[in-house]
């Protein structure tokens, strides 16, 4: 995920249904820890932020699994417990809960007027 292409960055503005598409498209192929920014997403703001992640999961595919650390989760996932399918909604909802209070700052009021006001000197190309 990457500022240079807006639609694969994630952005304080951005809605539930922003995030949920960007990471769902994210690059996350099965069993690789190295250069996957959804276990980087995990590593470097999810578990520093909770003590303890739950990837929901159907029972057919062996119920909710908990984590308490992000080797733990690695470790699983190197191995093939975790996948991607997983794995990327549980990031979705613990990013949108991270950034429910932002959205909710921004949108009334003077900093909804600051945020409209920035936003008009982003660079687009």
């Amino acid at each position: 995920m990457s500022k240079s292409d807006p639609d694969s960055a994630i952005f304080m503005e951005d809605s539930v249904a922003d995030v949920n598409r960007k990471v769902k498209k994210a690059y996350c192929p099965p069993g690789q820890v190295k250069e996957n920014p959804i276990l980087d997403y995990m590593k470097h703001i999810i578990f520093p932020k909770f003590n303890t992640i739950i990837i929901k999961r159907s029972e057919a595919n062996g119920g909710d699994q908990t984590f308490k650390t992000y080797d733990a989760l690695e470790t699983a996932y190197e191995k093939e417990d975790v996948h991607p399918g997983d794995l990327k909604p549980c990031l979705s909802k613990y990013l949108n809960e991270i950034l429910e209070p932002v959205r909710s700052h921004f949108s009334q009021g003077e900093p909804k007027k600051l945020l409209a006001q920035i936003k008009k000197f982003q660079v687009t190309r």
